[in-house]
């Protein structure tokens, strides 16, 4: 395991920037099942729905909304990552900021979206702003990737990832009680939890390049991170001999309304 001091929070949440075309290229998506729930505890249909997804990033969730028949204004704070956006999604407008400060009107949104950015924020000044934002009977919506941790690659290799790189604190553990705790200590939003769970099949090169665009990885140095990948690859080819990686992921979502 290393030695040396661990990044901050806030160095972590920038170290994507100079990543984001990995990122863009190798994290997984989202499945329609997820979509489908959000309508379903927004208790509106995303066709029509006006919708700003915070922290887009490179925009993966930004385009599902999209092709859902939303009308999504993407708000992200980072220059590379803003910069992939506008590559891969030139009409769609975002604006620069993040969840603490929304460059938004009152009561503009029928929903506000978080894909794998939520725990960036600080969520004493993040719900606010989410309230404020939102219209009377909108929605926000929070969700990330995890790893399905029953599945004994997926356990092994993240025991593998916690032993060199240590505890990750940033990113919250699996589980309702404690997401939901973490997302808004102070209670004032009542959330909904729901897990999906999705799988993706893809090269193991895939794979170690998703796993490698985590900032855990971005932030440890680029000797660090290389020396772990290649001992993992070794790993992988292991367990799955003709190079294809089945990635198992359990969506974890809450949705609260606004009231």
């Amino acid at each position: 395991m290393t030695t040396t001091p661990p990044p901050s929070h806030a160095s972590r949440a920038h170290s994507f920037n100079a990543a984001a075309a990995q990122y863009g290229a190798n994290r997984p998506s989202y499945p329609p099942a997820l979509f489908d729930t959000i309508e379903e505890l927004a208790a509106r249909p995303l066709v029509g729905a006006r919708v700003v997804d915070v922290g887009a990033g490179t925009g993966i969730a930004t385009a599902l909304l999209r092709a859902r028949g939303a009308h999504v204004v993407a708000v992200e704070p980072g220059d590379g990552m803003a910069a992939e956006f506008h590559r891969g999604l030139p009409d769609v407008p975002i604006v620069r900021g993040n969840g603490n400060a929304l460059p938004l009107a009152d009561a503009c949104a029928d929903l506000i979206t978080y894909a794998q950015a939520w725990h960036w924020t600080d969520p004493a000044r993040s719900v606010p702003e989410a309230l404020r934002v939102l219209r009377p009977g909108g929605a926000l919506a929070l969700w990330w990737n995890t790893s399905a941790l029953d599945i004994p690659w997926i356990d092994a290799q993240t025991d593998r990832i916690e032993r060199h790189f240590g505890r990750d604190g940033v990113v919250a553990k699996n589980g309702d009680g404690v997401r939901t705790a973490l997302a808004d200590p102070s209670g004032r939003l009542d959330f909904v939890h729901r897990t999906v769970r999705w799988s993706r099949r893809v090269p193991v090169d895939t794979h170690l390049a998703n796993i490698g665009s985590h900032s855990i990885f971005l932030t440890h140095g680029e000797e660090n991170a290389t020396a772990f990948l290649a001992q993992e690859r070794t790993h992988l080819l292991a367990a799955f001999p003709d190079g294809t990686v089945e990635e198992v992921y359990d969506v974890e979502l809450l949705v609260a309304r606004n009231a």
